[in-house]
């Protein structure tokens, strides 16, 4: 969605309210695509008088395969997000602060991909099925959430294998 505020961010006290939807289902994450629903948008953008304040809600359906023993996780995410849009910087040191986006020469703003930048930003680094997941045997690949796998987990220091051989 392209915003236009170019003449609407001089104004005080005016509000325009957001509510769409967009796709990112064609965009992936680790060779897979998560996004199986569309991104419902609702927020506001409200105008003080030479800047804007954007507050918005995503929520989308989410779908990856856990990180540690690959079950398929189905969730309904939801994020805040909030940035203050200029037309311009007023200094330089403004420049490195991440709290202002500066609007376009002709005053737009292409939120879709504002807010795809959020949401990538907001999501977790990994994806667990749930916190005490323990992942697959890295012998034969059984799930262990569904039990123990009955392979041997002894591990010997490399560096001690050495010894094992004197004591034979």
């Amino acid at each position: 969605m392209l915003l236009n505020l170019k003449k609407k961010i001089q104004e005080d006290g005016t509000s325009l309210p957001l509510q769409y939807s967009f796709d990112l289902s064609k965009l992936s994450c680790d060779a897979v695509y998560p996004f199986v629903s569309p991104v419902q948008v609702e927020g506001t953008v409200d105008m003080h008088g030479g800047f804007a304040q954007l507050q918005a809600a995503v929520s989308f359906d989410f779908s990856v395969p856990c990180d540690r023993c690959t079950a398929q996780i189905n969730k309904r995410l939801t994020y805040r997000f909030s940035h203050t849009l200029v037309p311009s910087l007023t200094n330089e040191r403004d420049a490195d602060d991440d709290r202002y986006v500066v609007l376009q020469e002709d005053g737009s703003l292409d939120l879709d991909h504002l807010l795809q930048e959020d949401i990538l930003l907001a999501l977790p680094n990994k994806f667990l099925c749930r916190e005490d997941c323990k992942g697959l045997c890295p012998i034969c690949g059984k799930n262990l959430n569904d039990g123990p796998c009955g392979c041997s987990h002894k591990e010997i220091d490399p560096r001690l294998e050495v010894l094992k051989q004197l004591i034979k």
